[in-house]
């Protein structure tokens, strides 16, 4: 097995919008990755559609010219998996939005992800009391936008809570063409979250997602968050048997 304890990718990750919805796990369990199982909170399975900015952006250890600092949109789901009594709740990405064709080739050439390369823009304006960040990426000829505005203070994340469920995932798991999986390492510090008066989705979700996964996402979501985000580390990955 590779060691996943070696650096590949360094960043900051802020001001992370999650707009996230409740999901009949039927429509997760075709994609949950070998060797782990469905997340769950309170019984429920979620989806996120998470945007954000990845700031000063280092592949061991070395800034690549024109890729450090970009926006990202992905959907993701929770899973977990069990390492004799250690329980590792991790991250699936069904597609990630990157602006740039090269970053979208890396992730997919290391770790199998799903990533795609589309023109995008983000808007991140603060105003007294409160702030608000927007994210749009643009497929054809339209544009689809992620926002939520926000007021008050970041809190710290309290024990057991929905959000604590949503923010602290610190595994990613990919599925592989050979039927087994990636299992990589995320680290970073507990997040800050401050929950939104409002969020937004709209856009042409069926060409990203699919017509089941846009009938989810067009609904309102049961929770919208804005993490403060912090400085990250990925680690390389492990392969996992099928």
């Amino acid at each position: 097995m590779v060691d996943s304890d070696r650096i590949v990718l360094t960043a900051e990750w802020r001001y992370l919008a999650m707009l996230n919805y409740e999901v009949d796990p039927k429509l997760l369990l075709a994609l949950v990755p070998a060797g782990t199982e469905l997340d769950s909170y309170d019984g429920k399975a979620f989806i996120s559609l998470v945007g954000f900015r990845f700031l000063d952006t280092r592949v061991f250890g070395f800034p690549v010219p024109f890729h450090t600092n970009f926006d990202e949109v992905n959907l993701r789901f929770y899973v977990r998996r069990w390492l004799g009594n250690e329980v590792r709740r991790g991250v699936v990405f069904v597609r990630e939005v990157v602006p740039r064709w090269a970053i979208a080739a890396v992730a997919r050439t290391v770790y199998n992800e799903n990533y795609i390369a589309l023109p995008m823009a983000h808007l991140i304006s603060r105003k007294e009391g409160g702030m608000a960040v927007e994210y749009r990426w643009k497929i054809g000829n339209s544009w689809s936008v992620l926002s939520v505005d926000v007021e008050g203070e970041p809190r710290p994340l309290a024990a057991g809570s929905h959000e604590q469920f949503i923010t602290e995932h610190y595994w990613g798991y990919a599925a592989q063409k050979d039927s087994g999986s990636v299992e990589y390492r995320v680290t970073h510090p507990s997040w800050r979250v401050r929950t939104a008066q409002y969020s937004k989705f709209e856009g042409n979700v069926e060409e990203l997602y699919g017509n089941e996964f846009a009938t989810v996402l067009r609904r309102a979501p049961c929770s919208a968050l804005l993490a403060e985000g912090s400085a990250v580390e990925v680690m390389r990955g492990r392969r996992l048997r099928a």
